[in-house]
């Protein structure tokens, strides 16, 4: 294989198909939501320690 070739394989692939990784059960909105209560939630817990300060 020459370098012109290994090159053109290279871009080829870098450029060549749209590879999504999405994945149909996962909701974008489902993940920050929980994300969200999550960091609620420590903050929460984090306040109820510290009531002295």
């Amino acid at each position: 294989m020459t370098a012109y070739s290994t090159a053109h394989t290279l871009a080829t692939l870098a450029s060549g198909g749209e590879h999504v990784d999405t994945h149909e059960s996962i909701s974008p909105y489902v993940t920050g939501g929980g994300a969200l209560v999550v960091l609620l939630l420590m903050l929460w817990i984090t306040t109820r320690f510290n009531r002295d300060r």
